[in-house]
């Protein structure tokens, strides 16, 4: 999980200026994406400019609270909340598929089964609608099929804490998972010199 300064100075200078900050930060907009580990799908996104938060957690089963060792139906995601003005929903779906393999419908990289599978969560029909003409542009892309389920976006349940900016608390764990579990080599297996494409960490 991450919350930008800049946030935090806005709620500053609305509270100086008398204005609501529910309303000084109305214009962010969500994004929730399912691109296997989430402390991983977290880590790139935090590097995305014009992202001002992330959080992960779990989506998509109909348990209640569902948690890490509890989560059967559901997948890691990541909820992402933005800045439109600094960068669109088109943009972050280019950065998120060119994190993942499209094309694996029985996992990512060494994490295998449905909660590890690839999924778009989509806030409204701007979003499905978008997702799905740029899911079209990625099978043209790769010139294979895209296996990404695109979703209505049901209720996201915030994973513990633990697992929140997981990878600024356990550096070399994180770091010896992410290389362990040869997600970066997939990626630029599947993707060559557009791996990891409008994330600046890359």
């Amino acid at each position: 999980m991450r919350f930008k300064m800049s946030a935090v100075l806005a709620l500053a200078v609305s509270a100086t200026l008398g204005i609501c900050p529910t309303m000084a930060l109305a214009a962010t907009e969500i994004a929730i994406f399912a691109g296997g580990c989430f402390w991983c799908v977290e880590s790139d996104f935090d590097a995305v400019p014009g992202v001002v938060s992330t959080t992960s957690g779990y989506i998509g089963g109909t348990a209640e609270n569902p948690t890490y060792h509890n989560h059967e139906g559901f997948r890691e995601a990541v909820q992402i909340e933005f800045d439109p003005a600094k960068v669109s929903y088109p943009a972050l779906l280019d950065v998120f598929w060119h994190a993942v393999d499209p094309t694996d419908d029985g996992g990512q990289f060494c994490d295998r089964g449905h909660s590890y599978t690839t999924a778009i969560y989509a806030g409204g029909d701007k979003q499905l609608a978008e997702a799905g003409q740029s899911k079209q542009a990625i099978a043209a892309e790769l010139g294979k099929p895209i296996v990404t389920e695109i979703l209505a976006a049901p209720k996201f349940w915030p994973a513990e804490d633990y697992h929140q900016d997981y990878s600024k608390k356990n550096p070399l764990r994180y770091t010896f998972y992410r290389h362990g579990c040869g997600r970066d080599a997939r990626i630029e297996a599947v993707w060559g010199a557009q791996a990891h494409k409008g994330i600046p960490a890359h």
